[in-house]
């Protein structure tokens, strides 16, 4: 039964954290715009690698 006064500030202290944690994300802005961040990962590369390629086939097709 004693473990019980060591168990219960403990479990305190985790939701206290817990709590901390999650109110230093929301200032952090982490749940602001949740599609465009697990979309960008997909359409960056791709757009930069296209417009590259774009540049090459301009210069390229300018080449007498």
């Amino acid at each position: 039964m004693s473990i019980i006064y060591v168990l219960i500030p403990i479990a305190m202290l985790f939701v206290l954290i817990a709590i901390g944690i999650f109110f230093w994300a929301v200032k952090s802005e982490q749940f602001d715009d949740l599609d465009r961040q697990s979309v960008s990962i997909l359409f960056d590369d791709e757009t930069q690698a296209s417009k590259v390629s774009k540049d090459q086939q301009s210069t390229d097709s300018s080449k007498p």
